[in-house]
């Protein structure tokens, strides 16, 4: 299977996976699975320790590379036709970097593993982390 992680999800991959259920440690463990982790999440990591929010144990143009190649998770690259797709998404909420999360699940047909409640209200499937 291939799912996206929300950026909390890939954080606790990292530091804290007990916080996950076992049905998202399921599938991270199943070497079948392919896991995606978006520039938007990248790009939230590197705003929020840049703001003093995200206490990691290097910077993140260290931390997040060398952690997504020693978990095996992929790069998945912000297209225009994904920050394009913003536009036309329901104001469930405001966050942009979850915004951009839902269209870049609707557009490439790939469920999100998260544990916020909020996608639920968008069309796309879900996979419970928690």
């Amino acid at each position: 299977m291939t799912a996206i992680l929300d950026t909390h999800v890939w954080l606790w991959m990292q530091a804290a996976p007990s916080r996950l259920g076992s049905a998202a440690r399921a599938l991270i463990e199943d070497s079948h699975s392919t896991l995606l982790l978006s520039a938007a999440s990248s790009w939230e990591i590197a705003i929020k320790y840049a703001l003093g929010r995200l206490p990691i144990p290097e910077a993140p143009e260290l931390y997040v590379p060398e952690r997504m190649r020693t978990s095996g998770v992929l790069a998945l690259p912000i297209e225009h036709a994904h920050a394009l797709r913003v536009a036309t998404l329901a104001p469930h909420h405001r966050d942009p970097f979850d915004r951009l999360l839902v269209a870049q699940a609707q557009l490439e047909g790939v469920p999100l593993l998260t544990a916020d409640p909020i996608f639920d209200r968008y069309d796309i499937e879900v996979i419970r982390a928690v």
